[in-house]
């Protein structure tokens, strides 16, 4: 078994043994995880984030397969981190074995892995800002995550990603799920997909009324949809008008012009220096989950066991509220 450095250095000069097991050792170990983020950052910095979330339903794993075949024939690498739940029995990825992207499974130019969620909202994984970093350093142009697909808490993936892809379908029920489930908002593109069903027209119409009637008007200005559509457009060309975009991953199409937007987005980025902004939001987010995990581990190692769960205890009985047991932790800790 190779040390960890020597796996570092397989992996950025390709090995893609060496790359899955640090992605393990990412997933299973945040002080190795540190380690290898610390060794390879200065490495990257030149792939494409693109995030993929949806309800579930919504065939985002047809999708992100059809659009790593179609972004693999522009001679650029993929890279795909797909987020699942978590198994209650293993821990694992629930949908670890990912049927639907096979047909991706010969060319050595895609890298896939499954990532469990294990009880993160938001959609994502704890250790997915630390495997997109080692991903990035390793050359890959173009990094697709697909989140859990939760509903109402796929948020975090709009501070993860350069782009951010919002998926719908047809026939999934009220028209209005996207307001409902808060996602629309983090949208750079918002795409249809299962277009060759009936009422695609019905849905895309729609999210046009959504993104023009709200208070939003469907512009994004610094990596947030901002107010005043009209007033917005005339005074600033940094603005980005999101787009509703039909596909169907069965049948291919409007695949190939997905790919174009995903590209037009980042080029918009860069020519009105937005990508240093997202750049800014993925370093901040990233900040606040290693913050929070490292506090957590540090409170929790100062803290005895055996007080914590006398504590759980009292407010299972109705002896304690969570706010004074917050209390009675924290000056524990402080003793």
């Amino acid at each position: 078994m190779f040390p960890l450095e020597q796996h570092i250095l397989r992996a950025l000069d390709g090995s893609v043994r060496s790359l899955a097991r640090l992605i393990t050792r990412i997933e299973n170990s945040p002080d190795e995880a540190r380690q290898i983020v610390k060794q390879v950052y200065h490495q990257g910095g030149h792939a494409h984030v693109v995030g993929i979330t949806g309800p579930p339903g919504s065939g985002k794993s047809s999708l992100v397969t059809e659009l790593a075949k179609a972004i693999r024939k522009r001679s650029l690498t993929v890279a795909i981190i797909a987020v699942d739940p978590t198994s209650p029995f293993t821990g694992g990825a629930l949908l670890g074995d990912r049927v639907r992207m096979r047909d991706l499974s010969g060319d050595k130019g895609v890298f896939i892995r499954s990532m469990a969620s294990r009880g993160q909202l938001g959609g994502l994984a704890q250790a997915t800002g630390a495997v997109v970093q080692l991903l990035d350093a390793a050359g890959y142009d173009v990094i697709l995550v697909e989140t859990v697909g939760a509903g109402q808490a796929e948020v975090d993936i709009a501070a993860a990603a350069h782009t951010t892809l919002v998926i719908e379908a047809p026939g999934m029920g009220d028209d209005v799920q996207s307001i409902k489930a808060g996602i629309l908002e983090i949208a750079d593109i918002l795409v249809v997909n299962k277009a060759d069903r009936p009422g695609v027209e019905r849905t895309v119409n729609a999210l046009r009324s959504m993104l023009q009637l709200g208070p939003t008007g469907g512009t994004r200005h610094h990596g947030r949809i901002v107010q005043n559509h009209v007033t917005l457009e005339e005074q600033d060309p940094d603005a980005w008008q999101i787009p509703v975009h039909k596909t169907s991953a069965t049948t291919g199409t409007g695949i190939a012009e997905l790919v174009d937007l995903i590209t037009r987005h980042a080029r918009h980025l860069r020519d009105t220096s937005q990508w240093l902004e997202r750049e800014k939001q993925r370093g901040q987010k990233e900040l606040e989950v290693l913050l929070f995990d490292h506090f957590l581990r540090r409170f929790r190692s100062e803290l005895p066991v055996e007080y914590e769960q006398q504590i759980i205890e009292a407010i299972a009985r109705r002896e304690l509220d969570p706010y004074s047991a917050i209390d009675q932790l924290l000056a524990q800790t402080n003793q």
